[in-house]
C-alpha cells in the first residue's frame, strides 16, 4: 500500500504549480496584482478595485486576483519575489523596486496627455505654537514628527529631503521620529495632537480626509508645500510576455473611454475631478528626478527593504 501512496503524493506535489508562474510563452494563467490598501478606508479601496478585476477577467480571459498590502515595502517585495505580475507603486517605491531593472512602468494617471501632479506638505496643529519652518527648526528637540510610509514619496522622501536642506537631520533632530503607516494616519495623528509635526500628500492625505469629514481644515496648519511631484506608476515584470503586456497596457489606456464606470470606481477615491483624467503611457525616465533626490540624502535606505 505504501508503494502506491508515496508515488501518488510525489506526483501530486510535482503537479502543483504556483499560480503566479508564467507558462512557456510568458503569459500568466492567473494575473496577480499588488497594491497598497492602507490608509483611512482600506475597505473602500478593495471595493473600488473590484469592478476592474471583473472587467480585466472578461478582457483577458483569465482569472485576476489582488494582493492588498499594508505598506509599500510589502508591495515592492511582492513584485520583486515574483508573487505578483503587476504592482501599483508610488514614485519613490518605484525607484526602490526598479533598482534591479526587472520591472517596467506601464501607465500613470494623466490629464490631456500629461502626468498629473501632487504635492507634499509639512504641517502641524494649532496647539504646538509652531507657525513657520524657522519655528520648527528652533524647537525641533521639543517636537515629535511622523512620516507616513518609508517608501512614500510625499510622506517621507520629499519632506525629508527638504528638512535636510534646512540642516535638519530627521534621524536625531527631533524628540521622536516615527512612521505612522499611511497618509491618513500621519494626518490624524497630528490633528488629534498625538504628534506635533506630520508629513503627507495634501491631495491624497489632508484634502481626502477633509472630503470625508475626518478632519477639518482649521485643525491643521501647513508650514511648507513642495514643488509638484509626478504621478505614480503601475508597473509590470519584465519576464511577462511582451504582447500580453502591451494588451494589458492598452486596456488601461482605453479604460476611461471604454468603461468609465470601472475607471471611476477606484480613481474617484483620490481624484474628485476624475472625469478629466485617464491612464497615459509612462517612461522610466520620468522618475529620474526622484532618484536624484533619494541619492542626495545621507543614510537613506535605498535597498527597498
Amino acid at each position: 500500500m505504501k508503494r502506491l501512496i508515496i508515488p501518488f503524493l510525489l506526483l501530486t506535489f510535482m503537479g502543483c504549480k504556483n499560480p503566479t508562474d508564467l507558462n512557456k510563452d510568458g503569459i500568466p494563467d492567473e494575473l496577480a496584482i499588488a497594491l497598497f490598501a492602507g490608509g483611512d478606508n482600506p475597505g473602500a479601496i478593495k471595493a473600488g478595485m473590484e469592478p476592474f478585476k471583473i472587467y480585466l477577467e472578461k478582457k483577458l480571459g483569465i482569472k485576476v486576483k489582488y494582493q492588498f498590502t499594508t505598506d509599500y515595502n510589502a508591495t515592492i517585495e511582492a513584485i520583486r519575489a515574483k508573487k505578483v505580475h503587476i504592482a501599483y507603486l508610488s514614485p519613490f517605491s518605484y525607484v526602490l523596486a526598479s533598482q534591479k531593472h526587472d520591472i517596467t512602468p506601464l501607465v500613470t494617471i494623466g490629464e490631456n496627455g500629461k502626468p498629473t501632479m501632487y504635492h507634499s506638505v509639512i504641517f502641524t496643529n494649532n496647539f504646538t505654537g509652531i507657525n513657520t519652518m524657522a519655528d520648527l527648526k528652533a524647537k525641533a528637540k521639543q517636537l515629535t514628527i511622523c512620516f507616513s510610509d518609508p517608501a512614500s514619496t510625499s510622506g517621507h522622501l520629499i519632506p525629508r529631503a527638504y528638512l535636510t536642506t534646512l540642516g535638519i537631520n530627521t534621524d536625531n533632530a527631533f524628540k521622536a521620529n516615527i512612521f505612522a503607516g499611511s497618509h491618513a494616519a500621519s494626518v490624524l495623528s497630528v490633528a488629534s495632537q498625538k504628534i506635533d509635526i506630520g508629513c503627507s500628500a495634501i491631495e491624497y492625505g489632508i484634502e481626502k480626509l477633509e472630503r470625508g469629514n475626518l478632519v477639518k481644515k482649521e485643525d491643521l496648519k501647513i508650514l511648507w508645500t513642495s514643488d509638484p511631484i509626478v504621478s505614480s506608476p503601475i508597473v509590470i515584470r519584465n519576464d511577462v510576455n511582451k504582447v500580453f503586456a502591451e494588451k494589458l497596457k492598452n486596456i488601461y489606456l482605453n479604460l476611461s473611454h471604454n468603461a468609465p464606470e470601472v475607471f471611476a470606481a477606484y480613481l474617484k477615491l483620490y481624484h474628485p475631478d476624475y472625469k478629466k483624467l485617464s491612464y497615459i503611457p509612462v517612461q522610466d525616465s520620468l522618475y529620474n528626478g526622484i532618484r536624484k533626490i533619494a541619492r542626495g540624502i545621507k543614510n537613506l535606505n535605498m535597498a527597498g527593504n
